[in-house]
C-alpha cells in the first residue's frame, strides 16, 4: 500500500495534540497491515465526503481517506483528520 498525506491532513496533523498525533500514527501504521480491522471501524461516507471512507484514530477523532482504484488499497490519500463535529458538522 503506497499512502499519500494531502496538505490539508498536514495542516490539520500539526494542529494535533501530540498524544492524538501518536494515536494517528499507529492506527494508520495498522491499517497499512490490515485496512478492515474492526477496531479501525473503516467506513464510507456520505454528502460532502462521498466517494471517500474515514477509520477511527480515538473515540471522537477520524482520519479521511480515499482509496484507489476501489476496495483494493494499492494507492491511499488521507486527506483530513480531526474529531467527528470538525469533519462531518
Amino acid at each position: 500500500m503506497k499512502i499519500d498525506y494531502k496538505k490539508s491532513y498536514i495542516k490539520s496533523f500539526s494542529k494535533l495534540d501530540n498524544k492524538i498525533k501518536k494515536k494517528a500514527i499507529e492506527r494508520i501504521a495498522l491499517f497499512m497491515l490490515t485496512p478492515l480491522e474492526t477496531v479501525l471501524n473503516n467506513h464510507s461516507l456520505v454528502w460532502k465526503y462521498q466517494g471517500f471512507r474515514s477509520i477511527n484514530i480515538t473515540g471522537d477523532y477520524r482520519a479521511v481517506f480515499k482509496e484507489y482504484p476501489n476496495w483494493t488499497y494499492e494507492f491511499v490519500d488521507f486527506i483530513d483528520i480531526g474529531t467527528h463535529s470538525q469533519l462531518y458538522g
